[in-house]
């Protein structure tokens, strides 16, 4: 069996980009920046006033002060500060000349209408200076980050409307096996609903993928070789769940290499997971997950997602945090490296799910993350900090 890391060294080595496009910024959330953006100015554009109250000269705190004018936000000041003046200012508004502090408004009084004395002891500047926070031509994303919503704000500030980004992976998604029925229906008791297809969509669709469901293929090579022509024309990657084991009607991995596929792994010291397959071909790659949906869910967050930003040129690191154990987690077989599903107790611990093997579909819906076993490790007691894989 392959080692999980060098499965993952595998894959990621594999991943070819995809190509770029130019979206709207509107469009341009969970995408992959294609190339770096710089800032066409200097933010802030001027020194600006942090607070509302009254801009004035450091040395002229003491007295009472002539205010010359009200600078809005927005507005450019129409007078330079001379000796014992002032202007009352608001919130982003422009610092006028001369000045070179703002004192709040909290902490003066009005001895007249025109006049404005500072009362407290002491005063920060308050002033935003220009340039403080991005200088024009600095690179404000990097090629390559994934857009949240908070960089919306950086590329409407910097003018970047039309956002180069990495095109979206065309993924097919395949169920196999006889005893699968679509959801929809009712299965006999010797049968089960396709449960895989629907997680993997959802999966594929945080990453941002372009997903087609080709429905359930039989076991039964005809219609396993039919379906996967289709599909690995039509997409850059080909999912494929179920038919990857050593059982009689595991056909998949033999439909692969029919179809000119070379497989650079069957199978991964990894549980669940152990009957992963992935190959290559000329029109793209493909995966052969296992059947059981904790083992399909698992898979994808460990190889294939960080296979599908990678094609979009992204190194995605997943969100991980360290945190002691509320109980030890034990197991008899070590040959494999381990993931077993945690939730995170009120008391800042990690607890173990009730967990009864890679078929238990309802596992993972309470679990917060998945902590890993080392190979040969057979116990990590209770108390130990670990790190955890959020989920």
């Amino acid at each position: 069996m392959l080692p999980f890391e060098e499965a993952l060294r595998i894959v990621l080595d594999s991943a070819h980009r995809l190509g770029c496009e130019h979206v709207d910024i509107a469009q341009a959330v969970n995408r992959i920046l294609a190339e770096d953006v710089e800032s066409d100015m200097d933010i802030p554009s001027c020194d600006k006033s942090t607070v509302d109250g009254y801009a004035c000269r450091r040395g002229d705190l003491a007295n009472e002060l002539t205010v010359i004018e009200t600078i809005r936000a927005g507005m450019p000041p129409k007078k330079a500060i001379g000796p014992n003046q002032c202007a009352k200012i608001m919130t982003g508004a422009p610092l006028p000349g001369g000045a070179d502090c703002v004192v709040m408004v909290e902490f003066t009084e009005n001895p007249s209408d025109s006049t404005v004395r500072f009362v407290g002891e002491k005063t920060d500047d308050h002033i935003r200076r220009k340039s403080e926070d991005i200088r024009a031509g600095q690179v404000v994303l990097f090629k390559g980050s994934l857009i949240r919503p908070q960089h919306l704000a950086v590329l409407a500030s910097v003018g970047q409307v039309k956002v180069l980004v990495a095109k979206k992976p065309r993924v097919a998604i395949i169920a196999t096996g006889d005893e699968l029925v679509e959801p929809r229906l009712k299965p006999d008791p010797w049968k089960l609903r396709n449960s895989n297809s629907s997680q993997l969509a959802a999966q594929l669709d945080s990453v941002g993928a372009v997903v087609t469901d080709y429905g359930i293929a039989e076991d039964a090579a005809g219609d396993i070789d039919r379906i996967f022509k289709k599909a690995v024309v039509e997409s850059d990657v080909v999912i494929m769940s179920g038919g990857v084991s050593m059982g009689d009607f595991d056909l998949v991995p033999g439909i692969l290499r029919q179809n000119n596929v070379e497989l650079l792994f069957e199978k991964i010291a990894l549980r669940p997971g152990k009957p992963t397959v992935f190959g290559i071909s000329r029109n793209g790659c493909c995966f052969g997950l296992p059947g059981n949906p904790v083992s399909t869910f698992v898979v994808f967050e460990l190889l294939v997602k960080p296979f599908l930003y990678k094609l979009m040129g992204h190194d995605y690191a997943p969100v991980a945090v360290q945190m002691p154990l509320d109980d030890s987690i034990k197991r008899t077989n070590t040959e494999r490296q381990s993931w077993n599903p945690v939730i995170i107790t009120d008391a800042g611990t990690l607890k173990s799910v009730e967990y009864h093997g890679s078929a238990h579909v309802g596992a993972l819906c309470t679990a917060a993350g998945l902590v890993s076993i080392g190979v040969g490790v057979s116990e990590i007691p209770k108390g130990t900090i670990v790190r955890v894989r959020l989920i």
